[in-house]
């Protein structure tokens, strides 16, 4: 069976960023059970956005890890060019930290520096499978993680144990002044770090 998920850009056709950001979490008002109700209902209706909320906000709740797993695999199943980048594909144990690292930062003035996240994949050598990249460039996030995966300017790290961009703990900080981006990048990895997350990168 073909993995809808292996395309390492992330690109999508027709998936929808547009509208309401992940760390906005519009649908915390609802109870796990009426979230439930709405992913089975945005399967039935191959909604991959709306489908995508109901997943992250359990997600930020903790639930379990294999319940997150089954409902990626549902929804990529069900509506796969319709899911935004920012949901990952495999569930990750501290994402819910990372996003709470990336809500003390404010972008600021605009400019063309973006910082970004890469997962990264210890799972031959860490008890957590999974540690992340922080960086900046002028260039999206995604266009950056293809260079390093191509080896232009390639960390180390990234280029042999990247995944994916972690997009959606950064989306309010793309677009950014270069100076501010960089304490940014500097600081937000130290406060990953300093929630357990295996970091590099962040200088």
């Amino acid at each position: 069976m073909t993995d809808l998920r292996s395309t390492s850009t992330r690109q999508r056709k027709g998936a929808s960023n547009a509208c309401a950001a992940p760390a906005s979490r519009p649908l915390l008002a609802l109870s796990r059970t009426q979230l439930v109700a709405r992913f089975q209902q945005a399967l039935t209706k191959r909604d991959g956005y709306d489908g995508a909320h109901c997943i992250h906000e359990l997600w930020m709740r903790g639930e379990m890890g294999m319940q997150i797993e089954r409902a990626l695999n549902e929804l990529w199943q069900a509506a796969a060019e319709s899911i935004p980048e920012w949901l990952p594909t495999r569930h990750i144990e501290w994402l819910a930290a990372a996003y709470e690292a990336a809500a003390l930062f404010e972008r600021g003035r605009r400019g063309r520096s973006n910082v970004y996240l890469i997962l990264l994949d210890y799972s031959d050598s860490r008890a957590d499978p999974f540690g992340v990249y922080v960086g900046m460039s002028g260039y999206p996030p995604a266009t950056r993680f293809e260079q390093h995966k191509a080896g232009v300017r390639a960390a180390g790290s990234v280029l042999k144990r990247g995944l994916e961009v972690l997009t959606g703990p950064t989306l309010h900080l793309q677009g950014m002044q270069r100076a501010a981006a960089a304490r940014c990048e500097e600081q937000f990895a130290e406060a990953l770090r300093l929630r357990g997350i295996f970091v590099q990168g962040g200088h």
